[in-house]
């Protein structure tokens, strides 16, 4: 290496590191301008997955209406994780499609393969990058799926206990208040937003429905039709909590009868696939060595 590009380079560092002081001391300067020369608190910071969406805009604009509705009601159903709009989620997506293409490219180059790198590296490239952009919708699959199984396993006792807080003389707003203070999950966090939406004006059936939509729960949708109805019809709500939590209860009983049921049919393929293949070589194999002995 020569001098003269030594000199070079050190010349070629020195002016960008004073490019940059000038351009940052002219931002602070313009900031004390602007504030009277008091001081100002920092802007607060742009969240990634906000930065990848503005870079992403002119991509995720173009979604049809239709495509943009559904994936606002999966995340809903999977409990607005990250607070994500469906601009946010479909930026996440092709972010981490560019993010694995690059991977898939580089392995691609890198690894030995049976055929050329040219070949192999775009090849790679596309696969990785169809894995990156379908990850985070299974993960909303997942996501909505736990989610679900949450509210269904506390859904019975969340009745009984609303039961209980109505039939001592409070009201449905006081009961629903005690369900997000026993249940710590999905469920509290659905009923909280119930509640969230009431004080804000909200009429009380109108959330409940909103709640029951967007779970996608069928044991949840009746009990809430059931609660409209009584409200309409005047029938005492109690007597109805009572009922549905009854209800819930068979439903869940004979639920777990068919999985037991189902268990024996299950533990066949386990059987024949993991079980049967040892025993015979445990019981097979010394007769099998004898017999190639005897052969030989």
């Amino acid at each position: 290496m020569s001098t003269t590009f030594i000199v070079a380079m050190t010349a070629g560092l020195i002016c960008g590191f004073i490019v940059i002081a000038y351009f940052v001391a002219l931002d602070q300067s313009q900031r004390a301008t602007a504030t009277n020369g008091a001081w100002a608190p920092p802007p607060p910071k742009t969240p990634l997955v906000k930065q990848f969406e503005a870079l992403a805009k002119p991509l995720t604009g173009r979604l049809p209406l239709r495509a943009t509705a559904e994936l606002r009601q999966k995340l809903s159903r999977a409990g607005d994780p990250g607070n994500l709009t469906p601009a946010g989620f479909q930026s996440v997506r092709y972010s981490l499609g560019a993010l694995f293409f690059i991977v898939g490219l580089t392995l691609g180059l890198l690894l030995p393969l049976p055929i050329t790198p040219l070949v192999a590296a775009p090849l790679a490239g596309i696969a990785f990058a169809l894995g990156g952009y379908m990850a985070p919708l299974a993960w909303l699959e997942q996501r909505i799926s736990q989610r679900r199984h949450q509210i269904e396993r506390s859904l019975a006792e969340a009745t009984d206990l609303l039961t209980l807080v109505v039939e001592s003389g409070m009201s449905l707003d006081e009961g629903m208040f005690s369900i997000t203070e026993r249940f710590h999950n999905a469920l509290g966090d659905e009923i909280g937003k119930v509640l969230r939406e009431i004080r804000l004006g909200r009429p009380r059936m109108a959330a409940l429905e909103h709640m029951a939509e967007s779970t996608g729960v069928a044991d949840l949708h009746h009990l809430v039709e059931s609660i409209v109805q009584s409200d309409q019809m005047g029938v005492p709500i109690a007597r109805l909590l009572r009922v549905q939590a009854t209800e819930m209860r068979r439903r869940q009983r004979q639920t777990a009868q068919e999985r037991a049921a189902q268990a024996s049919s299950r533990m066949v393929f386990p059987m024949v696939g993991c079980i049967f293949p040892v025993l015979w070589i445990v019981l097979l194999g010394p007769a099998i060595i004898q017999i190639l002995q005897t052969i030989r």
